[in-house]
């Protein structure tokens, strides 16, 4: 896993070098994410909540607005892999 994000990040990162100024190259790194409408481990879900910052788990629209953020509103961001996982990689 650390392998292959790593080199999604180096994608996003050459790819924005290479194709600048007439593309904008981004990542979007989600963390936990669970849909509302099926079951859950509570234990499990209780303990990622506890390790995270927001003390919430992730929505799929979480990581949609990040992504139609960069897409209506991120003229002069590129290059860049947005976490979206509450604070979680904080550590």
């Amino acid at each position: 896993y650390c392998v292959s994000k790593a080199g999604v990040v180096a994608l996003t990162e050459g790819l924005a070098k290479a194709l600048g100024p007439y593309v904008t190259v981004n990542a979007v790194a989600p963390g936990t994410v669970l849909p509302e409408d099926e079951g859950h481990d509570s234990a499990a879900e209780q303990k990622l909540i506890e390790r995270t910052p927001l003390k919430r788990i992730g929505t799929p629209e979480d990581v949609a607005r990040t992504v139609a953020f960069l897409i209506a509103g991120s003229d002069f961001i590129t290059g860049t892999t947005i976490k979206v996982d509450g604070g979680r990689s904080l550590g």
